[in-house]
């Protein structure tokens, strides 16, 4: 069977998918050629990044196609839904990206906290001519001691929750669909504790976190919006690394301008490539392209997880 790999595919991956029998075609595409080379060459399977869109008319037009499979957290380039309905397996990674998105969600939290993400701009234009004045101007706040809310607990709040605890902060947790969730910390040396939670309503956690990250898939409509925002403590910081589209850019921005948020950042965007100037115009906001993923050892573990996937489907 063949196998075209178009974005992110990492060298184990490629040579365990090989010993297994499958021909891989590791080339880039065009989205304009995409449909013609899929006929032309006979491709089984797709596995693929944010580049490339497989939508129905991809779908009807490449019979052969039996599988797809996103490296992206989220398949949101993909119908995935009608792709499934014509008997096309879809695939991701549910878990292998975990670790770097969330300590993705700390490099923003610990560098919004001592303002990294502001004196970063300032120190090249006044770091010889006004140090001592930005030195007063960026007096930051520790974590240790804060309280983490965590709004869902998939791999992502797990591996973020585990971080929290490492920095001595007070995590509390909400999950529509987990009401306990147990945490296995494993050390460096191989020694271990757990830690158990119970989640919480959500306006309590609205209530009574100091930060607030949201690891959520996809949703029709806004989770964290204007009245969200409203129950939150005053000067909150709050986190967004995972999904596009669950959190109401708009009110974010009305939150930072009157104070109710402190500290804020996004990795994920509801307009993606093109986010709305307003955010990447204010200079409160802590922002970064959508690159929760993008390590090397996420890459590896997000390709291998894949690949094992394909072989137990396609084999």
């Amino acid at each position: 069977m063949k196998i075209l790999t178009n974005d992110g595919i990492s060298q184990h991956a490629l040579a365990t998918l090989e010993k297994a029998g499958f021909e891989v075609l590791n080339i880039k595409v065009a989205q304009e050629q995409l449909e013609n080379y899929i006929n032309e060459t006979g491709v089984d399977a797709l596995l693929i990044g944010s580049s490339l869109q497989v939508q129905q008319e991809l779908i009807d037009n490449c019979p052969s196609i039996k599988l797809i499979g996103s490296t992206q957290s989220n398949s949101d380039n993909i119908d995935v839904q009608y792709a499934k309905d014509q008997g096309i397996h879809v695939i991701n990674s549910s878990e292998a990206g975990a670790d770097s998105i969330a300590e993705l969600v700390f490099a923003h939290l610990l560098g919004m906290v001592r303002h990294l993400h502001q004196s970063n701009r300032e120190m090249p234009l006044e770091g010889d001519s006004n140090f001592r004045g930005l030195k007063k101007l960026y007096k930051g706040n520790e974590l240790k001691g804060k309280t983490l809310g965590l709004v869902g607990m998939n791999s992502v709040g797990i591996a973020t929750a585990k971080i929290a605890l490492g920095l001595g902060m007070k995590v509390i947790i909400h999950d529509l669909e987990v009401n306990e969730v147990s945490i296995e910390f494993e050390f460096f040396d191989g020694q271990t504790t757990n830690f158990h939670f119970i989640s919480t309503e959500i306006n309590e956690l609205f209530k009574n976190s100091d930060f607030i990250s949201v690891n959520v898939p996809a949703q029709d409509v806004y989770l964290i919006g204007e009245n969200q925002f409203d129950k939150m403590k005053d000067g909150v910081g709050f986190i967004n690394c995972t999904q596009g589209g669950i959190v109401d850019e708009i009110a974010l921005i009305n939150a930072i301008e009157s104070g109710k948020v402190k500290y804020a950042a996004l990795d994920a965007f509801e307009n993606e490539p093109n986010p709305e100037i307003q955010l990447l115009m204010n200079t409160s906001l802590s922002l970064s392209p959508n690159i929760g993923s993008a390590t090397f050892e996420a890459e590896d573990k997000i390709s291998i997880e894949l690949a094992a996937k394909v072989i137990e489907l396609l084999s």
